[in-house]
């Protein structure tokens, strides 16, 4: 039986917990960076579980996959966006080490969605998924 609602999603839930890191680590990076990095990373950060969320709400495999790219693009800000945080030392180079580890394995998991979502697309007519027929949980 396939995954239906992207709660269920392994990618999902993992984003969700790189978001509460991301809140939890930009807290001290201070003032001045209050409406710059800071703000991006948040926003890059809650990009991943809206965009898996709101493509898993369209009715289309193809839609999904759109959204599903979105999200891989915010991964990349986010990886951008903790190595600068890293090199301007706002942020200790072993927990940006930590995090971009995390956002490779978040990233493949999202591939993973990506071409399963993409194959299936182009191999039925209507474009309209049974999420039972397909199991949308990303492998190792």
């Amino acid at each position: 039986m396939g995954i239906s609602h992207y709660r269920d999603l392994v990618v999902w839930q993992r984003s969700m917990i790189l978001v509460e890191r991301i809140y939890q680590i930009t807290v001290d990076f201070g003032i001045d960076e209050r409406f710059g990095l800071m703000a991006q990373l948040r926003r890059a950060a809650v990009s991943v579980p809206s965009n898996i969320a709101e493509g898993n709400a369209r009715r289309s495999a193809l839609d999904y996959a759109r959204f599903v790219s979105m999200a891989l693009g915010s991964i990349a800000e986010i990886e951008t966006q903790l190595e600068i945080a890293a090199r301007l030392e706002l942020l200790q180079r072993e927990v940006a080490e930590e995090l971009l580890s995390e956002c490779k394995e978040i990233g493949k998991m999202l591939l993973t969605l990506d071409r399963k979502l993409r194959s299936y697309s182009a191999s039925k007519v209507t474009d309209q998924p049974e999420w039972d027929e397909i199991s949308l949980v990303p492998g190792p």
